[in-house]
């Protein structure tokens, strides 16, 4: 009976520790998904017409965050060793223009970012990473990559707002 216990216990033990694998990664990944996914439904709120309005000069237009945010995705996903796909001209994003092609790409940016948030290993979440701007580690990145995703959110609920447009959750 203390055999079968204690091999019932090392079972336990062994999958506890299992799910825990990754769990940073994956609780970052869950909550990049519900900004990501919000950041979409705003942009496909938009009218096309207003992906050019801007709250004043020299600030990003609606357009312009929006592919700021694809970019980002890109930059820093490089950074952690992640380059962007082949058929991604990360400098050239800047020049999308219309609505439909600005969320397509956001989108594959949005794809792209949530893949490789799970190949940083537990073992990498400490490894050092100059992002120009800061020198971090890898979760460092990871943390800043979903923190800029919902902080463009909520620029562009302000700007959502401002445009009478109101953000589809909130209906």
């Amino acid at each position: 009976m203390k055999k079968l216990l204690f091999i019932a216990s090392a079972v336990l033990v062994s999958s506890l520790s299992f799910g825990q694998e990754e769990i940073t990664q994956n609780t970052i990944k869950s909550v990049l998904t519900g900004n990501q996914s919000q950041v979409v439904q705003l942009a496909e709120a938009f009218p096309e017409d207003k992906y050019d309005w801007r709250p004043a000069e020299g600030i990003n237009s609606v357009g312009e965050a929006l592919l700021h945010v694809a970019g980002a995705n890109y930059f820093l996903a490089s950074k952690m060793g992640f380059p962007p796909p082949a058929e991604v001209d990360v400098m050239a994003l800047a020049n999308i223009k219309g609505k439909e092609n600005i969320i397509t790409a956001l989108k594959a940016s949005n794809v792209f970012i949530l893949d490789k948030i799970t190949m940083v290993k537990d073992d990498q979440l400490n490894e050092e990473v100059d992002f120009g701007f800061m020198k971090t580690n890898k979760l460092g990145g990871l943390l800043a990559v979903m923190e800029h995703n919902g902080e463009h959110k909520g620029q562009l609920i302000a700007y959502a707002r401002s445009n009478d447009v109101v953000p589809p959750w909130s209906e």
